[in-house]
């Protein structure tokens, strides 16, 4: 398949650099400089992916990414300058793919790019499951859970995507690497805290007791698991 990659940066010489790297290992490539010449560029063309930068002119890139989110299910691979925990979070719950912070290798964002794209290729389509646990649904198609009294319960994308993880492997163990993976497709970090700042809000937003969590447990030294019951036959 042909891929098309849209490159939206304020840096000329990155643009510049980007689009030849892109472009000799197969691409088609397509760069501008900020939201004002992305939204033409999405009219006039198809395209597979959009690398996106954070700091950008007018518009910055959480605001644009958040209003692609809404209009589609394009891939987006955010780069920022700015590299805390704070920032990531944000940048997965307005729904980008992979986040990877400046400065980086062009081979690295190359791997991240066809990790999102393999991935794509694997989405579960629309209307396709259904996930319950312990009394709660979730809904993959409609990104929301539905809990036990059948009330819709809203998820950030960050969100969706590690219950989602833990729900695909109901009583398994999942590493804190495999569920960063499973957010943005990069290689994990020992000290990216992404993942446990997740767990938290899930923790909160299903009732479970941080102190002593009955749904999403950690497990020592290993990672997290979802449990399909609560002492109840599965």
């Amino acid at each position: 398949m042909d891929y098309r990659i849209l490159v939206v940066d304020d840096d000329a010489d990155l643009r510049e650099l980007l689009s030849g790297y892109l472009g000799d290992a197969g691409f088609g490539v397509v760069a501008c400089a900020d939201g004002a010449a992305m939204w033409p560029a999405l009219a006039q063309q198809r395209f597979d992916l959009i690398v996106l930068d954070v700091m950008l002119p007018g518009e910055d890139g959480l605001t644009l990414c958040r209003k692609l989110r809404a209009q589609s299910n394009l891939p987006i691979l955010m780069l920022t300058a700015r590299g805390d925990e704070v920032d990531r979070v944000i940048g997965l719950e307005m729904g980008a793919d992979d986040y990877l912070p400046k400065p980086f290798s062009p081979r690295e964002l190359l791997a991240r790019i066809r990790s999102i794209l393999r991935r794509v290729a694997d989405r579960v389509p629309a209307g396709a499951a259904q996930i319950r646990f312990a009394d709660w649904t979730l809904e993959l198609a409609a990104h929301h859970l539905r809990d036990p009294r059948g009330v819709v319960v809203p998820l950030p994308t960050g969100e969706f995507r590690l219950l989602r993880a833990l729900a695909e492997n109901l009583n398994r163990v999942l590493t804190r690497d495999q569920l960063i993976d499973a957010l943005a497709g990069r290689e994990a970090s020992r000290i990216d805290r992404t993942v446990d700042v997740l767990v938290s809000r899930l923790r909160r937003r299903l009732g479970d007791d941080a102190r002593e969590p009955r749904l999403i447990r950690t497990v020592r030294s290993e990672g997290y698991m979802l449990v399909s019951n609560l002492g109840n036959a599965a």
